[in-house]
């Protein structure tokens, strides 16, 4: 055994004792015997075929969930991000889910009840950040050559041309206040385009971007990767702009557990997120970027060439109308400086975002929504118990001012400031 390998066993039995002396600590005098470590081996998690999901399936191919003693954990591809909130909802005793790779957003809108017809509320935990940057915004080949960037100004013109002669202009995203509607928006917004008056949004899933764009049914739209590549490598379409260009090393999805889940099996919870912890790790290095596309490819998880995923993930961008970039600072992040740690600042910013679409009340209590749903202390703990170096431990809740492309500025003390700044919104 290699000084290395050694040195990994011996961090992982450090890991797993320390979970279970957590557990030890937590149950009444001899109760240990029956009640040992996490309360139950068994969860079930949703994923949608976004490379931003390789966490879980990483934590499941590499056994990182058995080694904190989730030995039945079930990864299960889900339709939509309309499927995965409703299994959420079920709960995998209904046969639905149990937590999910997920829009940061939603389980916010989950908690309040915001995305069902039936104002139903579920009540949701944000645990991790799964990672940072890495969503395109892929504009239809008609366009290409106007010098449509991260600058959508391009676009006004043509739009209201398309409009003018009696055409309907539809931009796509993925779920309504998610990520994707969220950047999408901003961008289209920055350029002087009303994403409610002057084009129509529509939702589609991921893994259906790239063949509807293909036969003419959007204009323009927002997605994880793999898709924006394999739009490209088709040649239907090129990328205006990775997102990391509107805010760079902005949030992006989270792992989002049903509270009631969290709060029956803490021990149970503390494991599947140490595990998703430890393989945001494995994901972020390097020399791990081809074995990790491989891994992903396979038919039970993306059923995508290995090819369309493993450019971006690495910073190699192509964007299918000339520019081409090697070794970038737009791959995906999953770890390195902080990315894991779900700063409430950040959820501040996307409920304030909701709330300038009118998707959210402008008298919305965020502190206290926020409170509820962003476990933190969590994260903290099970860094912890993984011996996280300090590095990548964030010292404050917040990450401070936010600056974007157009040179707005949130300041998580001041959203209202920020909401005032912006020309276009729904809220007046």
């Amino acid at each position: 055994m290699t000084n290395l390998r050694r040195r990994q066993v011996l961090k992982g039995a450090t890991a797993t004792a320390a979970l279970l002396g957590a557990a030890r600590t937590a149950l009444p005098s001899g109760a240990f015997a029956q009640g040992a470590g996490p309360e139950t081996k068994q969860v079930k998690l949703g994923f949608i075929a976004l490379t931003d999901a390789s966490p879980l399936i990483i934590a499941k191919e590499k056994k990182l969930f058995d080694k904190y003693g989730i030995t039945d954990a079930d990864i299960a591809k889900q339709a939509s991000w309309g499927t995965t909130r409703d299994n959420m909802v079920l709960g995998s005793g209904a046969g639905g889910i149990d937590g999910a790779h997920i829009l940061t957003p939603k389980p916010y809108q989950m908690t309040m009840g915001t995305t069902t017809a039936e104002n139903k509320p579920t009540p949701m935990y944000i645990l991790a950040r799964l990672n940072y940057d890495c969503q395109a915004i892929s504009v239809a080949k008609e366009y290409k050559g106007m010098g449509v960037t991260v600058k959508a100004d391009p676009l006004k013109e043509a739009f209201a041309k398309k409009k003018a002669a009696g055409k309907e202009v539809k931009v796509a995203m993925t779920f309504p206040g998610g990520t994707h509607d969220v950047w999408i928006r901003y961008w289209l917004a920055a350029g002087g385009i009303d994403p409610d008056k002057d084009v129509s949004t529509i939702v589609v899933p991921p893994p259906q971007m790239v063949a509807n764009m293909k036969v003419g049914n959007m204009d323009a739209f927002c997605v994880g990767e793999p898709w924006g590549d394999q739009l490209v490598h088709q040649d239907i379409g090129f990328t205006a702009c990775m997102t990391g260009e509107i805010w760079k090393n902005h949030p992006e999805k989270s792992l989002g557990m049903r509270a009631d889940w969290v709060d029956k099996n803490p021990k149970a919870a503390l494991g599947v997120l140490m595990a998703v912890m430890e393989a945001q790790q494995w994901c972020d290095k390097m020399e791990n970027k081809e074995e990790l596309a491989t891994i992903i490819a396979k038919r039970q998880w993306f059923n995508v060439p290995a090819g369309d995923i493993n450019n971006r993930i690495k910073g190699n961008i192509d964007y299918g109308d000339g520019r081409n970039v090697t070794g970038s600072d737009q791959l995906m992040k999953f770890w390195k400086g902080g990315v894991s740690y779900p700063y409430q600042s950040h959820e501040l910013w996307f409920l304030t975002e909701n709330q300038r679409w009118g998707k959210l009340p402008l008298d919305l209590d965020t502190k206290a929504i926020i409170g509820k749903v962003n476990r933190e202390d969590l994260w903290r703990e099970a860094a912890k118990i993984l011996s996280v170096a300090e590095a990548d431990i964030p010292k404050s809740a917040s990450r401070g001012k936010e600056t974007f492309f157009d040179g707005k500025v949130f300041d998580p003390a001041d959203p209202k400031t920020y909401l005032a700044s912006l020309q276009i919104k729904k809220v007046a």
